[in-house]
Formats: C-alpha cells, structure tokens, sequence
C-alpha cells in the first residue's frame, strides 16, 4: 500500500471524505467486456445490491450465475425474474446460511463441481437491530455472517477458483468480499481475546457491530491477500457505498426505517448505481487491487488505524485467532498450500 494511499486514510474518515465518495461520478466499464460462457456466484443475490450485481454480470454475456441465498423461495423468486430478462443464460440457485459453517462448506462444495469458476461476489450482510446468537456456533449473529463465516468461505474458495483457472485466460479468477464506509468511522477492542468482546451483548449496537465487523474483515483480507498469488486467485474488497433500494433495514422499526428513508433520498445512491463497484472490482481491477480496498471506482486508503504500530499488531493477533476458529475445516492447510505457489 503505498505512501500516498495512506497520507489520504485521514480524510477518508471523515465526513467531507464520505460525502466526497458518494458523490463520485460512477465511472463506466471499459468498452468490450463481454463474459461469454464465464460462470460467476453472488451470494447475498435475491435483493439489492446482489441482484442488481448479478443483473450486470448477466447484460454483459455471462453464461451461467450462481445465486447464493438462503432462502430457497426468495432465490427462485429473484431467479425467475432474471431468466426472463436473459433467457440464453443459465441462472442456479444455491443455498447457503452464512449462520452455520457447516452450509459454508457445503456450498463450497458445490463450487468445487463447476466446470469453471471466473468470479465470486461475497455480497451477503447483515445488520441485526438486538444482540442474537448463531444456533449452531455460539458467536454474535453479526460476526458470524459479515466476518467469521465470510472469512471461512473466502478461504475455502481460494483452491476451488485456482483449479478453476482456465488456462491462457486474460484474467485469473477473482473474489471479491465486500466491504463498508463504516469501517472508516468505528473504533476497535484491542485488548484480551478479539473475537469474545463480540460474544457479549454489553455495548452492542447494529451498526457499532456493523462497522467493526467490516473492520475486522479488511484486516483479514490484507493479510490473506499476502498469501495468495494474483497469477492464481485476485483477491479484494469493493465498497459500494450507501445505498437505497435494498432490504438492509427491514428489521427496524417503521419510525426509524423512515428516518434512514429520508437521509438516504438526500445521499445514497440507487442499487443499481452501486452494483457497478462490484463490476469495477471483479472485471476491471487487475493486480494493483490484490488486497485492496476498492471504493468509489478508484483503489482508496485501509482505515487509519490499519496503518499505525498499535493496528499492525491487532491484524497479526486477529489472524491468529481466526485461523484458531476456523482450522476445524482446515483453513491453516488452505493458506499455506495457496501460499506455496507465491
């Protein structure tokens, strides 16, 4: 990351810097891209963001779209309407419940049987209103999904994508783990064990959790990013920015809802418009984005405090317990043969 980069993490913190990104022109795709018989995943499909993401990959030629949702009705749902619009393609859905690692390795699974694998959007998110637990784990509903289960996927997805590559394509395969402005704008524990501060309801708040649980993922990417070689597997995190139009607040109350109704009119952009980041990152990106936080169509800053001594040692510490969580599915072993071939 270079120095430039980070003498700009300042302002991306701040207000003005968050009205500076969403006000940015969207910047368009290179003419000519087409996807003709490539087959990407977008989890988190069905609604917002996803769908309009998939929507884009499909106007473009793409063969064959895997939705990852949880919902088996909602996915068909959302599926049918895009059969009807690209009729020529091939449109799956899969199921996968980021609340259970044993649906994450079973969806991996199902990678593991395309016959090829171009691009993968890790879309899905969520932002609980009270403090809930994950049935089968234990772990804070909102660092379950946005960070530990996210993290497991990406990691077991790495190997499926490189024995996807096809060989003499223009453009490895890529992952793309979607970020958040919030991560500019939250503060951390970094004291005693990183992942239990999150498995007590004291100091929860939605989008305190929210943000910290994109904190934590950002970190998680740099340092899986230096594992991986970008000849096998491009990894980075886009950040589509507020948005209108997707199914995010549906939990909140009809009050609330209607008062982020009235500041996302003011500054949030339309999903569609959004999508687009998703698209710059997994299409357009090439090496210079491995491990980086690409918002606004334009690679930005990691957060202050990724670059300071004190955030350093809070990404190694995180490394090392989430490796702990999740080599139970072997997570070390995929790093380290991913590594190998650096």
């Amino acid at each position: 990351m270079s120095s430039e980069l980070e003498s700009q993490a300042w302002f991306e913190s701040t207000f003005i810097g968050f009205l500076f990104r969403q006000f940015a022109t969207p910047k368009p795709l290179p003419p000519g891209i087409r996807l003709t018989d490539q087959v990407a995943v977008v989890t988190g499909s069905n609604v917002g963001i996803g769908f309009e993401a998939s929507r884009h990959l499909l106007s473009l030629g793409l063969s064959h779209l895997i939705m990852g949702v949880r919902s088996q009705s909602k996915g068909e749902s959302a599926a049918a309407q895009l059969r009807k619009e690209f009729p020529a393609a091939a449109v799956s859905v899969w199921i996968l419940d980021m609340q259970s690692y044993d649906s994450v390795r079973a969806f991996v699974d199902e990678c593991a049987t395309l016959p090829r694998l171009d691009a993968v959007i890790l879309n899905a998110a969520l932002m609980n209103i009270s403090y809930r637990t994950a049935a089968t784990t234990g772990h804070e509903l909102t660092m379950q999904v946005n960070y530990l289960s996210t993290a497991l996927l990406t990691t077991l997805l790495l190997p499926v994508l490189k024995a996807k590559k096809i060989p003499g394509a223009p453009r490895p395969p890529v992952i793309c783990v979607v970020g958040s402005d919030l991560a500019y704008r939250v503060d951390v524990e970094t004291r005693g064990s990183l992942l239990q501060h999150f498995n007590t309801p004291e100091g929860f708040g939605q989008f305190l959790w929210y943000g910290r649980s994109k904190v934590l993922l950002t970190f998680f990417l740099t340092k899986l990013a230096e594992f991986v070689n970008p000849d096998d597997v491009l990894v980075n995190m886009p950040n589509p920015g507020t948005t209108r139009g997707t199914a995010f607040f549906r939990e909140f109350s009809t009050l609330v809802t209607k008062i982020i109704a009235i500041g996302q009119f003011l500054i949030a952009r339309p999903a569609a418009t959004a999508a687009t980041t998703y698209l710059d990152a997994a299409l357009v990106r090439g090496k210079e984005s491995h491990g980086c936080f690409v918002s606004d169509w334009a690679i930005k800053p990691y957060p202050q405090f990724w670059y300071t001594a004190e955030g350093k040692e809070f990404g190694e510490k995180l490394w090392e317990e989430t490796m702990e969580e999740l080599n139970f599915a072997g997570a070390s072993k995929v790093i380290q043969d991913m590594s190998a071939s650096r």
